[in-house]
């Protein structure tokens, strides 16, 4: 899947999660639905830190793009380490380590740690590196291009330091799910995993597959490509991303939000 793709099912995924979660009684306060909304759907595009053409790599100027060449090498050589003999000959790293529901747990307990640790600077910086995403994938057209580098990161900047101020106030959700001591923001972990693993889904429903996961092997593969029957797949980018799945992404995230906050 393309970007705007990715970060639409995302914030839908999330939108789906609180009303799940108000059926079961643990509803969002409104910051928590929004927040991680925004959150999951700028961690739907981190996978793909692995290819330098990907959304993520131009997100954060140099510092991205470097270190984007460094998980593509990164993930290329525990491609090699770990191949069974089933798993064809790669020159690159894309669509291996990151794109799996290991690296996705990772990332977003190694997010957790940071920021019931880290404290307020932590959960800036975690809100602001996902607003950026997530502009860059909702609002793909108004956000592209160099010039409009700065714009981006002054409005996730804003927008990270106004959001993480209501989320402190008292009922506002800081201590959403885990309520003991010390475990304020524990929760910012739960869209960034849910984020990673809309996005392999997505990628799995296109010609290529997915290794979701490994490293559990599959048959003569550990890097199996998970995914539909051929006929069912399709390519990034085609007209049923464009025209089917976008729209239904949104009508999903629209019932989601509504049914989370009890309106319907």
């Amino acid at each position: 899947m393309m970007g705007p793709a990715h970060s639409l099912s995302g914030a839908a995924a999330w939108l789906g999660v609180g009303a799940a979660a108000a059926a079961a009684g643990h509803g969002m306060p409104w910051p928590v639905l929004l927040c991680g909304a925004l959150i999951c759907a700028g961690a739907a595009l981190a996978p793909d830190l692995d290819h330098k053409a990907a959304t993520i790599s131009r997100s954060f100027g140099p510092v991205s793009r470097w270190l984007c060449e460094i998980v593509d090498k990164l993930s290329y050589a525990v491609y090699k380490a770990t191949k069974k003999q089933g798993d064809p000959r790669r020159s690159g790293g894309h669509r291996t380590l990151t794109h799996t529901w290991l690296w996705a747990v990772m990332i977003g307990g190694g997010t957790s740690v940071l920021a019931i640790t880290g404290g307020r600077w932590a959960v800036l910086a975690i809100l602001f590196v996902h607003m950026v995403l997530a502009i860059e994938g909702l609002l793909w057209r108004a956000a592209r291009g160099s010039s409009s580098d700065v714009l981006v990161w002054l409005l996730a900047a804003t927008s990270a330091w106004i959001l993480a101020g209501v989320l402190d106030k008292p009922g506002n959700g800081a201590d959403w799910l885990f309520t003991a001591p010390g475990q304020e923001y524990l929760w910012l972990g739960l869209p960034i995993v849910l984020g990673a693993l809309v996005h392999d889904i997505g990628d799995a429903l296109t010609v290529s597959g997915c290794p979701i996961l490994w490293p559990i092997p599959v048959g003569r593969k550990r890097w199996y490509p998970l995914g539909p029957p051929k006929a069912m797949r399709f390519r990034a980018g085609s007209w049923v991303e464009l025209k089917v799945l976008m729209p239904v992404f949104m009508v999903l995230g629209g019932v989601g939000c509504a049914a989370a906050l009890n309106v319907i």
